[in-house]
């Protein structure tokens, strides 16, 4: 679990990390160097899982090195499914990570959203849904793992 008190924000209370696979892990359907390790160091706090149409179908080879839950999602109607699915873990012990369109409403729902702009760009309806916005992955989960960062980002 990762804990923070952010003063005129509120205490975050975080157990559950949830990321969309393309255009936030993986690039054309290719993990982005040094996710693997980042997340196995992340699951000694959080439980992680992946949400993916997979589009290019490598997640799973992908990610056999990382701890962590892979869900392929319906063609269809993927934006409602990432928000079900947070709100299935309680979305008060979520934080979201992505930046297609179809992740808005899980950034949205989740008790910290952060929205990535990498190679693929982001949704400007997902960037608005986000309470941060990241250059890329790696910084996404610097903040993770050193929550401080988030009280410097997030206190009013």
């Amino acid at each position: 679990m990762i804990q923070v008190e952010i003063p005129g924000y509120g205490k975050l209370e975080l157990t559950h990390l949830v990321l969309d696979y393309n255009g936030t892990l993986a690039v054309d359907g290719r993990l982005l160097p040094g996710v693997t390790e980042t997340l196995n160091q992340l699951a000694a706090q959080l439980t992680i899982h992946v949400l993916t149409a997979d589009t290019f179908g490598s997640v799973h080879t992908e990610l056999a090195g990382a701890c962590c839950t892979i869900s392929i999602l319906p063609a269809t109607q993927q934006d409602r499914a990432k928000r079900v699915y947070v709100n299935n873990l309680g979305a008060k012990q979520c934080v979201a990570v992505g930046n297609g369109r179809n992740d808005r409403l899980m950034l949205q729902a989740a008790a910290l959203g952060i929205a990535l702009l990498q190679e693929e760009g982001a949704a400007v309806a997902t960037l608005t849904a986000a309470d941060i916005v990241c250059r890329n992955i790696d910084d996404a989960l610097a903040l993770l793992l050193n929550p401080r960062r988030l009280i410097a980002t997030l206190r009013s």
